[in-house]
Order: C-alpha cells, then sequence, then structure tokens
C-alpha cells in the first residue's frame, strides 16, 4: 500500500537536501501516516484507515462520519 492519507490524500513531496556548500540531493518528505482504526456509529462498524496525523485533528473536531463524507465528496475515499 502506498503511502497516501486515504482521508486527505496527503503524500509524499520531493526536494533538495542543500549542504553548506550547496551541493543539491534529491530527498523525500513524507506524510506522517498513522494506522487506525475507526468506529463508525451509524453502521456499528470497525474501519482500519491510514491517515495522517493532521487529519486525526480534523475527525476529533467534526467527527469520523463527517469526514468520510467530504472526502468521498473530493473523491478521495472510495470505500
Amino acid at each position: 500500500m502506498s503511502r497516501v492519507c486515504e482521508l486527505t490524500g496527503k503524500k509524499a513531496m520531493v526536494g533538495n537536501n542543500v549542504s553548506h556548500a550547496m551541493n543539491k540531493t534529491k530527498r523525500k518528505f513524507n506524510a506522517n501516516l498513522i494506522k487506525k482504526r475507526f468506529f463508525i456509529p451509524e453502521t456499528g462498524e470497525w474501519i482500519t484507515l491510514k491517515v495522517a496525523t493532521s487529519a486525526l485533528k480534523t475527525i476529533n473536531k467534526i467527527g469520523i462520519s463527517a469526514a468520510l463524507e467530504e472526502s468521498r465528496k473530493k473523491g478521495i475515499y472510495t470505500k
């Protein structure tokens, strides 16, 4: 499975390591992802999602059901 947040769509970015001598080498900035189980009260089931830690703040604020619905509208979450 790729390193992409299932709710926000955040994924790795590319950039450069820059040394003191201004030499540049490619590097990757990975998203801060965790695997987390959520309980959906409407359906009474548990789901496991790979989400960014910044998405957890959104889930705590608006709830998992609203976050899933918002992600579906954006076309990111398709389950």
